[in-house]
């Protein structure tokens, strides 16, 4: 049985984080983070976590400012966007989890944004290898269809008139991704109305920030992602220009399900199939 423990992690810039952590009965192999989706509580990697943790990694799982356990504040006090995300709250989790995991390997899980985010994080360089599950850029025109049909009036019309009402975006009761700061949802708009993404919505030159990660790179994703096509992967990924890189697309045929999509990876009942098959042999190399 794996130890589980719950701390919450002071940030460089003020505020905090909860995170939770969770350890190997045995000798800790190396470290792994699961870095989460834009909107999703990390609780939704907690079997992925444990089931590291029974094959000998001390795994550390955690929440944005803002979603799930971090959320301490009314959402329209708060002021976070994406970048702070990865500056501080990222960077404050693989902190936290090389303390825990001196001396051991550490690994970087990406859900989606989670894969997305890693040139702003200050500290990726401590990680020895990056393992991105269906993450791909978000521009809206090469979003996996009927997404794209609707993307333009979630843009255009739904974020910029709940943000004006309320304060901040209100997911839940629409039904759309999850409650996010106003921060957020204003950064990531942009990002997904740019043809190259952060790349060329955000100032300064975030191009050169993706390419200065040389950390090796592992990209699972997935030919029935409901949000992610296949170029929205490649564009993603084409940024890391000097990253070594190794691109996998599976069809859900290929492990023998009818659906797997952009959250299905991360569901127990895959543990065989995708989890030990395919990311495993990622966190062992």
């Amino acid at each position: 049985m794996s130890e589980f423990a719950q701390e919450t992690i002071a940030l460089d810039c003020g505020g905090s984080i909860v995170a939770r952590f969770f350890a190997p009965a045995r000798e800790t192999k190396a470290g792994v983070v699961i870095v989460p989706a834009m909107g999703v509580a990390q609780q939704f990697y907690a079997e992925l976590a444990k089931w590291l943790a029974g094959q000998g990694y001390l795994v550390a799982t955690f929440d944005y400012r803002g979603i799930g356990l971090s959320n301490s504040s009314r959402l329209r006090d708060l002021d976070v966007d994406v970048v702070d995300w990865a500056t501080y709250d990222c960077a404050a989790a693989l902190d936290a989890l090389g303390s825990r995991a001196a001396g051991k390997p550490l690994y970087w899980i990406g859900h989606s944004l989670g894969g997305q985010i890693i040139p702003f994080v200050p500290n990726v360089q401590r990680v020895n290898k990056i393992v991105t599950i269906a993450t791909g850029s978000g521009y809206w025109r090469e979003t996996a269809a009927p997404l794209n049909r609707r993307a333009w009036f979630l843009w255009y019309v739904v974020a910029p008139i709940t943000v004006a009402l309320f304060g901040y975006f209100p997911g839940k009761r629409l039904r759309i991704v999850g409650d996010l700061p106003r921060g957020v949802i204003k950064q990531w708009r942009r990002w997904c109305l740019n043809p190259e993404y952060a790349v060329g919505a955000e100032p300064g030159d975030v191009r050169a920030r993706y390419a200065a990660v040389r950390t090796p790179i592992a990209s699972l994703s997935f030919t029935d992602d409901e949000f992610m096509s296949a170029r929205n992967i490649e564009s993603l990924h084409g940024f890391f220009t000097n990253a070594p890189r190794t691109m996998k697309r599976l069809a859900p045929q290929d492990v023998g399900v009818k659906r797997i999509g952009h959250f299905g990876f991360f569901r127990p009942e895959f543990a065989d199939l995708l989890w030990n098959k395919y990311l495993l042999p990622e966190l062992s190399g």
